[in-house]
């Protein structure tokens, strides 16, 4: 196959170009930073690869170059938990989405001949924060910001079905792997100095970075997935339990929390992101008979940890 992906130099997209270009697939990879992308990427190890420069939110000529691929994955996005949400913030996070998914939508109906899928990114973020609720495919969305983000995300790769494209949109949970929000934790337990993020009661929907690679290539080539897919494994435990975890696969303490103030003092608004959480089950994805590699949280982070 022919694949292009946005968000492809990040943390989920160069390991998903390196397991599509191991298999023997062509890929184009969309950036916004062409030398970034193919020092990522370099030509010797990845020959068959093609790198388009583009501009997220703006329609151009890199639209045309969608044309004859398979499948598209669009991952691009604005980071969400890593500066403060000034309104200015908050307007770049809904429009690297938003705007972002409106011109692959655009891109891909206007293609001769057009991609057979679309899978499109969204967050468990969709179900607002909560900590007494269970949350799967089904369940309606929250009422906070980063809910009306993926509601409007998802409302624009909800267009792509009208040029009749399949769409898997996979609603991501917390990525666990050496980078992302893991790899912030990890250097804390390393100075012995690790422990819960705020009252630890909070839950933590995750996923293991080769499973989420995994569920996006299932995406591409399996036609029977269409639709919402919750992006994240079986078990969700609470903040507690994966600090409690971390320290035992580290062979660490885990007992120095850090408090919430801290966190919110640094990020405002975005703390939300880590202080709040939501349990979310993975219906759907189980049962379009996806084989989670680890589906649960020791052996996720005994992989990771003992790796890095």
């Amino acid at each position: 196959m022919k694949i292009a992906i946005s968000g492809a130099t990040g943390f989920v997209g160069s390991r998903l170009v390196e397991r599509l270009h191991t298999a023997g697939h062509r890929i184009l990879v969309l950036t916004r930073n062409t030398t970034s992308a193919q020092k990522v990427f370099p030509s010797q190890r990845f020959p068959n690869l093609e790198v388009v420069s583009y501009t997220p939110t703006v329609s151009g000529a890199w639209q045309d170059a969608i044309a004859g691929c398979d499948g598209v994955v669009n991952l691009a996005g604005e980071p969400i938990a890593e500066e403060r949400w000034t309104p200015e913030r908050k307007q770049e996070i809904l429009n690297s989405r938003k705007l972002g998914t409106q011109k692959i939508v655009e891109a891909i109906a206007k293609a001769n001949p057009q991609p057979g899928v679309l899978v499109n990114t969204s967050a468990i973020g969709y179900y607002g924060t909560n900590e007494t609720t269970t949350f799967d495919e089904d369940s309606p969305s929250g009422n906070d910001f980063l809910a009306q983000v993926c509601r409007e995300w998802e409302g624009e790769a909800n267009k792509v079905k009208d040029a009749n494209v399949r769409l898997v949109i996979l609603r991501f949970g917390i990525v666990l792997g050496n980078e992302g929000a893991l790899g912030k934790m990890i250097t804390p337990f390393k100075l012995f100095a690790g422990g819960p993020i705020g009252s630890g009661r909070q839950w933590f929907s995750w996923i293991h970075l080769d499973d989420i690679v995994s569920l996006i290539i299932q995406a591409l080539t399996n036609p029977t997935m269409e639709g919402v897919y919750n992006a994240t494994a079986p078990q969700p435990v609470r903040m507690n339990e994966l600090s409690t975890t971390m320290g035992r696969v580290m062979n660490r303490p885990s007992w120095l929390p850090v408090p919430g103030f801290a966190i919110e003092a640094l990020l405002g608004d975005g703390a939300k992101v880590v202080l709040e959480g939501q349990k979310v089950i993975p219906k759907r994805t189980l049962e379009s008979g996806f084989q989670y590699q680890y589906p649960q949280l020791e052996s996720a982070l005994t992989q990771i940890l003992t790796s890095s």
